[in-house]
């Protein structure tokens, strides 16, 4: 089973195309899928639009009562589809926007590396993304550097990633289930992520990342500022930074 996760707040224009994309892809991989989304105090109508789509696609929805926060919804996705597989070393959860920032396309390569053996797909950092994320990477590589896995892992930031289940589930243990398993942000939550299950991995591969489309449903909320402040507090917390440094050693 291929889980897809994805969080979502006020992306009342995106969800749908996405979601019947990501439809359109998978049935054509005669692949069994379920979808979960975790909407996150949407006020724009978002929860309505989600509402029309469990008729016609194996789908899950979860709802925060008040905003959360990206990480929350991402750690609730993970927990929940923990949970819910009875395969963990067979199943599999892709992570992903629901603004189609992050290509849908890519998913069907991700999962073949998956049935051949990868724990962990991860997509290589696209030179080709507009200046600001460009300059905003450089950045983070410099102020949160501790946070960087083996250099395998070209894009640490990214959030379509395809995870072996068995890994995620490790790592949720190794939390506890009374600890959050992401405490940072943004592009810090899945550095974050990444490090946590590193040590579980093993077999990491990566797929080229597709080049940019022009397909904006919405403006972009991409704020530099919010994710180096992310990065900068995430590069400073003792746990990530020996998990970090307990990765490299590894490698």
């Amino acid at each position: 089973m291929i889980y897809i996760g994805i969080p979502v707040h006020n992306e009342r224009d995106t969800i749908g195309p996405l979601l019947w994309r990501i439809r359109e892809l998978l049935y054509g991989e005669r692949r069994e899928f379920h979808v979960l989304v975790c909407d996150d105090a949407s006020d724009d109508g978002t929860a309505e639009s989600l509402a029309q789509y469990p008729p016609t696609l194996p789908m899950t929805l979860l709802h925060n009562e008040t905003r959360e926060g990206y990480a929350a919804c991402l750690e609730r996705l993970i927990r929940a589809t923990v949970e819910r597989s009875a395969y963990p070393k067979r199943d599999a959860l892709v992570t992903m926007q629901g603004d189609f920032s992050d290509s849908p396309e890519r998913i069907p390569e991700m999962m073949r590396r998956f049935e051949g053996g990868a724990d962990l797909v991860t997509l290589e950092r696209n030179h080709a993304e507009p200046r600001p994320r460009r300059l905003a990477r450089l950045g983070g590589r410099v102020i949160a550097r501790g946070l960087h896995p083996p250099s395998a892992a070209t894009d640490p930031y990214a959030s379509l990633r395809l995870y072996r289940l068995f890994t995620l589930a490790r790592a949720v243990e190794a939390a506890g289930r009374s600890h959050r398993l992401l405490e940072h942000e943004g592009w810090a939550a899945n550095a974050e992520l990444l490090l946590r299950v590193w040590r579980f991995l093993r077999r990491h591969e990566e797929v080229p990342a597709e080049p940019a489309r022009e397909r904006r449903y919405r403006e972009s909320r991409f704020r530099a500022s919010d994710q180096l402040r992310g990065l900068f507090r995430a590069g400073r917390d003792p746990e990530l930074k020996a998990l970090g440094r307990s990765a490299r050693e590894a490698a």
